[in-house]
């Protein structure tokens, strides 16, 4: 899908949340690069954002920092759904770069759990943009402890 002006944008947005995805709550960093859509689907979830000139690089294609911004978002949401929404922080985000995104292109994530122990979980994803693979990431995210466990009792 490619979508280079904002009526084609907007128009392309109000098919998607249509056909069932739907904004991601942001705030902080993640706001500022937004927005990410979501969409359920059985038991996976995919994830997608619109390229726009502000993820733009000097080159005119979408900055290698927002393809890692939102492979960070995708695979963190993703690892912590398969953790009962408990907290977590990234260990470590590999992020190979396969094609150039265009400013307008939707580009989604397909992300699955590889595995999960106590302490840690291993995630990877796919990232396309209309039917080519533009990016694939994995990573390793940390299980913490609640912070109501930590409280004096």
């Amino acid at each position: 899908m490619n979508v280079i002006d904002g009526t084609a944008r907007a128009s392309s947005l109000e098919s998607l949340l249509a056909a069932g995805w739907k904004p991601v709550d942001a705030t902080g960093f993640i706001e500022l690069v937004g927005p990410m859509l979501s969409k359920q689907e059985g038991d996976a979830v995919r994830y997608g954002f619109f390229s726009a000139p502000k993820h733009e690089n000097r080159r005119g294609v979408i900055h290698g920092g927002m393809i890692a911004t939102f492979a960070d978002r995708a695979l963190a949401m993703t690892s912590r759904r398969a953790n009962d929404d408990l907290p977590q922080a990234t260990i470590e985000l590999s992020v190979r770069y396969v094609d150039a995104v265009q400013v307008g292109e939707f580009v989604e994530a397909v992300c699955e759990v590889v595995r999960k122990t106590r302490s840690v979980i291993f995630v990877r994803a796919t990232f396309t943009a209309g039917s080519r693979v533009v990016a694939t990431a994995d990573g390793i995210w940390k299980v913490l402890v609640p912070k109501r466990a930590l409280a004096p009792t």
